[in-house]
């Protein structure tokens, strides 16, 4: 089986190599692809900064150049790389069908966006002094991605960072290095210059740490556990190195008497469950007030009963398997903790066996749940939601806020002044009224507030807040 190496410095190296793992059918190994050393890391490091001065000076028409073939050509094999994410991810063929066109949009934001680069020229408060404000790369940007959004995440992160001039040290997850491998291929193939994007996959502990020890890289951007992201923001204090940290969330869907009750199943059912519920922006505390909680419960059921968990690539698959058998068991370890609590387990929270081995689940409704259990306070990444039933609107506002994340939070009402007063009132960076929590544009801001995320937002036109730096530049007339 052929071995799918990295990229240092415009050359594919690696003998070494780790089987892809398809988590629909653990018997299929989806690819066999190379597994990066410290020397390997360091190398590419020693590229980028080396790729540096003429990528940052390079013309905004080659850069849009290169990310517009990126674009387009992500977007003509969409079938073809969306049965690979599906694959090695476990995500439904439609949904990874859709994450690989939004990555597309995404490359051909930014290759609008490398045509609009701008700056001011302002008047000094001093006579005869002009102003000139513009924006710089930062510099070699390390690039660590989570495995939930194989495609999408890598695409938000590079496609800012080659716009607006930097050079790239990539690092995706482990458990799905397809989709990451193809982004870098198709850019190497669309005239990116040697050393300006390597990659280098492998593991955390050998990879990840290297770019973290390397005084070399002046900005990191990360997408991951909270654990990892506190690592990155401590070792990077040291180098004074520019950071980006999204992490995790507990999102809150409150659902208010008012609400229409098939919107509100619905936005939650997605928000919780789909994506296998392998999402940070994820609705795992389903909130909802005492008039509309019977009834919610029942129809939330129901909903339930008509979701097919099985093959990611089976048509009417509505979840796929969860990704790993380590994550399988965290999620059934918190099932456990939930009943242990003292919570109601009202539906799922089985295994299920299907025509192939691979790691599916129920999905998992607690009811009777309380917002100081742990599987309310604690990340499950896996498709498990707990009801939490209060009296009222303020109380279900109280209880949305009373958590240690703030990335992305929904209310499903009809009532206008609540709807307003909660997307005013909600501490997240996100805010849904009457759609799921999951979900959101590639040309806007993402991101959230408290222990979700750390610097300037990612996508759209925020994203050059990461990855520049302002220049104030004084000229005597």
């Amino acid at each position: 089986m052929t071995i799918y190496q990295n990229l240092i410095a415009g050359e594919w190296t690696g003998a070494e190599a780790v089987e892809n793992i398809n988590p629909s059918d653990t018997k299929e190994v989806v690819g066999l692809y190379a597994s990066g050393s410290a020397a390997d890391t360091r190398n590419a490091i020693a590229a980028a900064k080396a790729a540096f001065p003429a990528w940052s000076r390079s013309g905004i028409w080659e850069r849009h150049v290169i990310l517009k073939k990126a674009g387009d050509e992500i977007m003509a094999r969409k079938d073809e790389l969306g049965a690979l994410l599906a694959r090695e991810e476990g995500k439904t063929l439609p949904e990874a069908i859709g994450e690989t066109i939004r990555a597309s949009q995404i490359f051909e934001f930014f290759a609008g966006e490398a045509l609009r680069l701008a700056g001011e020229v302002v008047p000094s408060v001093r006579p005869n002094i002009g102003v000139e404000i513009t924006r710089e790369p930062l510099g070699v940007i390390g690039i660590i991605t989570p495995w939930n959004f194989p495609i999408a995440i890598p695409a938000w992160k590079i496609a800012p960072a080659l716009c607006y001039g930097n050079t790239i040290v990539f690092k995706p997850a482990e458990l799905v290095p397809g989709c990451s491998w193809a982004i870098v291929d198709i850019l190497n193939r669309a005239g990116l210059p040697k050393g300006v994007l390597n990659l280098v996959m492998g593991k955390g502990s050998i990879v990840g740490q290297t770019m973290l020890d390397s005084p070399d890289l002046a900005g990191i951007t990360f997408t991951g556990s909270v654990g990892t992201g506190k690592r990155v923001a401590v070792s990077s204090i040291e180098h004074n190195r520019k950071i980006q940290l999204e992490m995790g969330g507990k999102n809150p869907m409150v659902v208010l008497d008012d609400a229409d009750l098939s919107v509100a199943v619905e936005a939650a059912a997605n928000s919780a469950f789909f994506s296998t519920g392998q999402r940070c922006t994820a609705s795992s505390r389903l909130i909802v007030t005492e008039g509309i909680h019977d009834r919610f419960v029942a129809a939330m059921t129901e909903q339930l009963k008509t979701l097919n968990v099985d093959h990611a690539l089976k048509t009417g698959t509505h979840i796929g398997p969860v990704v790993d058998e380590r994550q399988l068991k965290t999620d059934t370890d918190y099932i456990e903790i939930g009943k242990k609590e003292g919570a109601k387990l009202a539906f799922g929270g089985e295994l299920i066996s299907r025509d192939t081995p691979g790691f599916y689940l129920q999905p998992t409704l607690f009811t009777e749940a309380t917002n100081q259990m742990r599987i309310s306070r604690e990340e499950i990444f896996g498709p498990v939601a707990s009801v939490i039933r209060v009296k009222d609107y303020d109380e279900a506002l109280a209880v949305a806020n009373d958590t240690p994340f703030g990335l992305s939070s929904g209310i499903a009402t009809t009532s206008l002044k609540h709807a307003t007063h909660f997307k005013r009132n909600a501490e997240a960076g996100m805010v849904m009224v009457n759609l799921p929590t999951a979900g959101v544009d590639f040309h806007v801001p993402f991101g959230g507030r408290k222990g979700s995320s750390y610097g300037s937002r990612e996508q759209g036109k925020y994203a050059a807040e990461f990855f520049t730096t302002v220049k104030t530049a004084y000229t005597l007339a």
